[in-house]
Parts: structure tokens; sequence; C-alpha cells
């Protein structure tokens, strides 16, 4: 027969301790406490697996289940010595959640469980102390009338408040036990008043209604928000603890605290935390009292004059110090506690790993290192990658005041603040004359790339993680907020709209706002940031990992300063360097579209001459800033209607220079317009109609290759990447025209360079033929972003209209565009893979697209056998730690 009740307490477990699928993680930790001999108040915990089973069994407690509580009853009856229900001395419960992973405040909780109006007054007779006794009873129906019973926990709140006004009091401690005594009798009242019956008072009746609760707060939507975006499953369930009350609030020698036992914000070995003199937990997390602090250097530290724990307990404080030692040698890692003092006597109720910043973590896994508490390997393990993003942006300065008007994606992370502008040229006109902005747009697209990179941020009303406004955010390491749907903008008169009617805010062009692209949020006015400093752990940390991991880690890259901050941060060479953002330069715009609107080969190749120092010089900088390491450049990519001019001014500048009439030029562009460009003229389809083009970029790679050669003495290692190509012959058309220009250029130059040419396998139809496009390509880079769209049938521009509803359904575990579909494009990749390498066995392989700094796509590049990822700048550090933990788990 299935057990569901697992019992701790008296010393010992029924031996399930450090299972937390089955106990759930507090479940787990209590019987683990419990069998090393702390102290622990009794308890049970009812499994994981009962959770399930409660909804299959249309949410009700089936009735072995309910004799394996009762059961459970017994047994923390039998070590109390106290009977549940009795009047004379009655055992009291609490009923808490405990799912496999910390859920902070997402479930639900019950404490003095089997008070009623007999068994109260035995609990005043028994303590000794009636205000103690009716406080717990009030405390019992608030909690079990608003989790249980759905009862609105403001009308409790509000009676309460009335009473302290009737007595002319401010603080809860000052009600005594007759005003706990009517504040109990309106409680009961205003659950009979909104529900149409008496609140129940058998104890078994409240216990089964509590345990109902709590694993009905797993289906909760908070909840579920929860677990979608920490990527939860929803088949986890939670567990129920069902544990003896002990008493934190019965006079001035019990307390109730919560402690780390290191510091959580700078990882600094000391005791951190807070405690309560004669409350119960809640006191000391819901602010209802202001707490005070554990230790008297933290209270010195901070000019407050209530005494610490350890000065007004110090022998309690003693053993709580000598159990926080236990726990961390234990554990090997920060624990975050929660205890409470009974008439001097200390209990346990909670330990777990602590949560901490990104700072912390790194300093408490290479401090434990250096203790000899965890290895080095552990200590790689120990830090959440994606949690360096904390150290690497501007983030606000969390004491700082803040107007919160609006709420989007946290697209690319880091905080900024400027003045709002509605256009990329404004932008970089203030930022030219030292003013700071925020680029707000309905979205972006890539001709606001020289807006972008002068904002300070960029704010978007539609978009999603992965749209043009977010991927090239984080490229540059610009903060970004994107798909902020409730807010409207209107180009025309400058101004974005926040809300409807007379709630609604207006921000004009040159209003001051702060985002932060790290929650999302949008806030009007100026809210100061904080620098971060990459201290010494950092560097240690980052050192151990980079002995660990086999995937090399390029950056996507193509602007000087990028390419320098990817190298600070640790960058192997380039995976991706996108040419078309050079295109936009505004500089160079007119000659682009010069070249994209001739009618002829002739007209093209005088528009590509006057671009063709211009790309080379951008290459000779790259080359130079990444000296010895590989350089993949992608060659020109985009649609060409992407940089077609729009505005009559546009026309009329391209005219001037082409000698073209302007109702020419219209002709041409309309001839140039797509219906669906994600899937037209683009790609490598460019270079087989206009050869000219990519002819013109070859020669720019080869001439700045050679150049730098002379410059330094040390070789550039150039690989060419034709982009979207489906087909064998496509490739070898183009392979062989960048083949013959570098024959001429190292003629020209008297000097030559190694180089690859490869292609980006963004298409199924490339990765089925992986095989035989082999025979040509001499590396693959998976271009996951367009992979996954062409694979799905999916826009990442438009995805974010229906995705959200789509992962919170499970159709997708998680959105794709930020974490690879495994079973889909994954698969795609790995047959791909296992071609290529079949027709030839050395071909490098990597991915460029954004999954190139998520860590759950690392690990799945790791297990395939790629060579290396490519991410943005400052994801680099996020991808190298990442693919060290990679390879330490696979083994």
């Amino acid at each position: 027969m299935s057990q569901f009740v697992y019992r701790f307490g008296g010393g010992a477990s029924d031996g399930k301790a450090g299972d937390k699928n089955l106990l759930g993680g507090k479940g787990a930790n209590l019987a683990e406490m419990a069998s090393i001999g702390l102290p622990v108040p009794p308890g049970f915990t009812i499994s994981t697996e009962m959770c399930d089973r409660y909804y299959a069994e249309g949410e009700r407690i089936p009735d072995d289940v309910c004799a394996e509580i009762t059961d459970g009853i017994t047994h923390i009856e039998g070590i109390t010595g106290k009977i549940f229900g009795d009047p004379a001395d009655p055992l009291l419960v609490s009923v808490r959640s405990g799912a496999r992973v910390s859920m902070p405040g997402m479930m639900d909780t019950v404490l003095n469980l089997g008070l009623n109006d007999e068994t109260v007054q035995g609990l005043a007779k028994a303590s000794g102390d009636p205000r103690f006794a009716w406080d717990s009873y009030r405390r019992f129906i608030q909690m079990y009338g608003d989790v249980v019973l759905g009862v609105d926990h403001g009308l409790f709140e509000d009676a309460l408040e009335i009473a302290k006004e009737d007595k002319g009091v401010h603080l809860d401690t000052d009600l005594d036990a007759d005003d706990w005594q009517r504040l109990v009798a309106r409680y009961k009242e205003i659950v009979a008043e909104e529900l149409g019956r008496d609140f129940p008072t058998d104890p078994h009746d409240q216990l089964w209604g509590a345990v109902g609760a709590v694993f009905g707060s797993w289906q909760s939507e908070r909840a579920k928000t929860y677990r979608r975006l920490h990527h939860i499953p929803g088949d986890w369930g939670t567990a129920v603890n069902v544990q003896a009350m002990v008493f934190g609030n019965l006079g001035d020698t019990s307390a109730t605290g919560v402690a780390f036992t290191r510091d959580p914000s700078t990882g600094e070995r000391a005791y951190y935390g807070e405690y309560l003199i004669n409350a119960q937990g809640e006191d000391v997390v819901a602010g209802i009292r202001t707490p005070q602090y554990l230790t008297l250097a933290a209270r010195e530290r901070a000019g407050a004059k209530p005494l610490s724990m350890e000065e007004a307990l110090p022998e309690v404080y003693g053993q709580l110090a000598g159990v926080f030692d236990t726990l961390e040698r234990h554990y090997r890692d920060m624990q975050d506690i929660e205890f409470t003092v009974e008439r001097g006597k200390l209990w346990m109720l909670q330990t777990r790993s602590g949560k901490r910043t990104a700072k912390a973590a790194l300093r408490i896994a290479v401090d434990m290192a250096g203790e000899g508490l965890i290895s080095e390997e552990e200590a790689v393990l120990r830090v959440d990658p994606a949690a360096l993003d904390q150290l690497l942006h501007p983030t606000l300065d969390p004491d700082a005041p803040r107007e919160v008007i609006a709420k989007g994606l946290p697209a690319s992370p880091g905080a900024a603040c400027g003045r709002a502008v509605f256009d990329a040229d404004t932008a970089e006109r203030w930022a030219g004359n030292g003013e700071k902005v925020i680029l707000v747009r309905v979205e972006t697209s890539p001709e606001d790339i020289h807006g972008m990179h002068a904002a300070e941020g960029i704010l978007t009303a539609r978009g999603g993680m992965t749209s043009h406004a977010a991927v090239v955010a984080r490229g540059m390491g610009r903060p970004c907020v994107s798909g902020s749907a409730g807010i409207a903008i209107d180009y025309k008169s400058k101004l974005m709209r926040v809300g409807a009617g007379s709630s609604g805010r207006e921000v004009k062009e040159g209003d001051v706002l702060t985002i932060d692209g790290s929650t999302g949020e949008v806030m009007l006015g100026e809210v100061p940031t904080v620098q971060p400093e990459l201290v010494g752990d950092f560097g240690t940390l980052m050192g151990w990992a980079d002995t660990k991991r086999r995937l090399r880690v390029r950056t996507n890259a193509e602007t000087p300063n990028d390419c320098r901050t990817a190298r600070e941060f640790g960058a192997e060479g380039i995976g991706l360097c996108r040419t078309e953002h050079m295109f936009f330069d505004p500089e160079r715009i007119t000659n682009v579209r010069q070249m994209i609107l001739a009618d002829s080969e002739a007209g093209r190749r005088a528009a590509l001459e006057k671009l063709l120092p211009e790309q080379r010089a951008d290459f000779t900088e790259i080359f130079r800033i990444m000296a010895g390491l590989p350089v993949t450049i992608r060659l020109l990519d985009p649609p060409l209607h992407e940089f077609l001019p729009h505005e009559e001014e546009e026309f009329a500048e391209v005219a001037r220079a082409s000698g073209l009439d302007v109702e020419t030029l219209r002709r041409r562009a309309g001839e140039l317009s797509e219906s669906n460009p994600m899937l037209g003229h683009r790609g490598c389809r460019l270079g087989i109609t206009y050869p000219e083009i990519y002819e013109m970029q070859a020669r720019a790679i080869f001439e700045a290759a050679v150049a730098i050669v002379k410059e330094t003495g040390e070789a550039p290692i150039p690989e060419v990447m034709v982009p979207l190509v489906a087909t064998r012959a496509e490739l070898a058309i183009i392979k062989a025209l960048i083949d013959k220009t570098a024959e001429a250029v190292f003629a020209e130059a008297g000097a030559r360079v190694d180089y690859l040419v490869g292609t980006m396998i963004e298409l199924p139809r490339a990765a089925l033929q992986a095989g035989a496009i082999a025979e040509e390509a001499e590396f693959f880079s998976f271009g996951t972003n367009d992979l996954t769209q062409t694979t799905l049938g999916v826009s990442r521009d438009d995805a974010g209209r229906f995705l959200t509803q789509y992962v919170e359904k499970g159709i997708f575990g998680r959105d794709p565009f930020v974490s690879i579909d495994v079973e889909g494009v994954g698969e795609l990749i790995g047959i791909a893979a296992e071609r290529g390498r079949k027709t030839r066995a050395g071909i490098k392989l990597g991915i460029c697209g954004e999954h190139g700094g998520d860590p759950a796509s690392i690990a799945f590049c790791e297990a395939t056998g790629l060579d290396y990822v490519s991410a943005s700048p400052y994801r680099v550090p996020i991808a190298r730690l990442a693919a060290a933990q990679a390879a330490l788990r696979k083994g």
C-alpha cells in the first residue's frame, strides 16, 4: 500500500530525509534537521505525490490518507504529551506548504490550528497567559478565514484597526486579553456575515480544510505565474507539512526570527537576520512590527537602539549560532533559517539554501571553496549564470523612491535614465549634444540602429523578448523594456500615453523616464542607478569555470566598442559579425540606397566602390581588436527593402547622389517591396542575383586581413559566412566567388591569410541537406533565431501576442525564442551536426542566435557536441559559466 505521510521529530524521521522530490524542500529539510539531532517541533509531511491524487480525487483527501494523517497527529501527541482538541491542554499545529523548490509567498500557511471556544480556555490556563491564548485564537481565525474560507483579509484588518482606535492605542501589543476576546467574537461575526455559516470549531474539520487549502494553493493564479516565470513544472506538486506549534508570543523570553548564515547581499561571512520578542513568525515578515537586529555588530552599524538578540537573549543566541554552523557544514551552503524561541527554548522551523545577490553568490562560492567546504567544481555549479547580469549592468538604487507608470518585458538587463525621444535621429542628435535619452518606439527596425546606439535605453510598445529591440539592445548592452502593452505612442505629437481617462498619464518628448530592463518597469522621472563593480571573486570563479568547460565562447559583435567589451568579458572570437548593421551608418546609408536602387550592375558597382573603403576600415578595426582570434563575418543578409528610403527628403537625397529622378527611384523601390520579406529575397539569394555585393564584401574582408598581417605580423582568422543557404548549389556558386576574390586580393597584396568559408544553417532544408552542403562548407553556424522561426512558422516579432499563453498552457515549456526548442529545432541541429560531420569530419559547429547566451540552450549545445556558442557581449560571462556547468553536469 502506498505511503503518503512521513513523520519526523523526537530526534528521528521516517528515513526520507533529503528527498525533496517526495517531501518538498521544507519537509525534506525538517526531516533532515530532526535526524541530525537539532531541536525541531515534531510533525509529519504529506508528500508531493498526494498533490496529484488530491486533484485526481476531485479536490478531496481520500479516506486512506485521512487515516495516515490521523496517525501522524497521534505521533505528534506522543512526543509533545498534548492531545489535539483537548480542552484542558490542547495540541495546536501549523499547516504549511512545501514545494520541491522555494516559492516564497506563493502558497498558503495556517498557524494555531486546533483552537475553538473551549481549547482557547485550556491554552490560557496551561500557559498561564490569557492574553497570549486569545491573541493566538484571533490570529487563527484571521488566517484560516482568509486562506481556507476565502474571507477578505482586509475585513479582519479593518476590525483590528477599529479595536485599536477604540482603545486609543497604536500597536497590537497594547491590546490585552479582554480586547482580543472581543475581537475574536467580531471575527466570528465577520465569517458568519460573509459566508452565511459559522466558523468551524471541530479541530479535525479545521485540519482537513487547511490541508485541502494548501494543496489547492498549488493551482492558484499567483503560484502558476511564479512557476511560469521560474520554469517550475506544474506536475511537481506541493507537499503539506503539519507540525506542532511552538510559540514566540509567550512573553519576553519568547521570540521568533529569520536569519541567514552569511550576508545574502554581500556574501560576507557574518550572521544576518532579524527577530522579534513576543511575536509569531508572520509578524517579522509582514512588517506589523519593526524587527530588531540579530547581532550586536549589525545593531551598532545601523545605529539602532532596540537590543539585538545577541544582547537580549544571549544564551539562546549562543545556541542559535551553534545551529547556524552545524547547518552550514551539513548542507555546505549558506542557509536561510526560521526559528522560534518559546520561553527560552530554541526551536528550528525551517532551513533552506538562501537566496542571494549575484555579488554574494560569487563571494560565498569562492569563500567556501577556500574554506574547504566545497570544491572548485561545486563552486562553479553554485552560481546561477543568469544572475551575472546583475554584475554587468547598472542597477537601480534599491533605496531610491520610484513612480512606476507602466510595465513591459524585461528584454535587456540594466537600468537607464534619460529624456524620452521618439525617433532615432533625435536620439542621436540629442545624445551628440550631451543629453541622455531613452528611445521610445512602437517597435524598432534596423533603421533605428544609430538611435539605439546613442540612447541610454530603449522602450517599445510591441515586441517580445527576442524582438529586434531586445536582440540589438542586448548586443549593445543597452537596457530595454519591450512589449509594454499599456502604452500608446503618438509619433506626430511626440508623446506617449499611459492608461486612459482621468488616471492616464502623458509623457512628452523631453520628459525624463527611467527604465529597468531587469524587471520591465517604466518609471517617471529620474531614479538613481548604481554602477556595477566586477570584484576579484568574479575573476576567480570565471577562471575556474574556464578550466572546466569544453565549449568555446564567442560574441555577436560588429562595432569596435562591442568587440572590446566582449574581449574584456572573455570572448574567444566573434561568432557573428552582422555586416548590415554597418550599412545603416548615417554617413553610408545614401550610398547603400544608391546601390540598391540602381537598375544596372554598373550603377550598383559605382555605389559599391564608395562603400568598399568603409567596409574595409570596419573589418580592419575588428581584426585589430580581435587579434589572433577567429572572426565570423556574415555577408549581407536582410532583404534590400529594409534599407530603402521612406520620406520625401530621403528619396531626394538618393536622387542627388545617383543622378536619377525621384520617380524612377520610387518605381524601383516598389519593385523591391516584398509581401513576406522574412522568406523572400534575402541572404545568399542576394549574392546569387547581385554577386557584386558579396564580391565587394569579400574584397573588404581580405584586404583588411592582409593589412593587419602587414601591420602587426599576426594573421587574423576570417571565417566568411554565407546566410540563408538552402542548397549545396547556392553555396558552391558563392564560395567560388569568395575564393576568386581572395586569390585576387592576395596576388595584389603579395600576402595571404588562411580563411574558412561556411554557412549559417537557418532553414529546415539546410539542416536536412547538411551532408551535401558540408561538401562546400568548412563550418556551420546555426542561426537559431531564424531556424526557430522557419521551423515553427512563427515570427519572433509578432509571437509575443500569443506565446505567453502557449507557455502558460504548457504547449511550450519555455518561450522557444529564449530557450531552444529541443524537440523540434534541436532535432534539426542534431541531424545537421551528424550529417555534416559524416561528410567533413573536422567541420566546425557553433550557434550564433540569441540562444547562445541562454544556459539551458548552452547545455543542449554541450550535449550535442558543438564546438562553440556565440552570445552578445554582455552575455559572454553567462555563456562561459553556463558552458562550464554543462560540462561538469555531463560528466
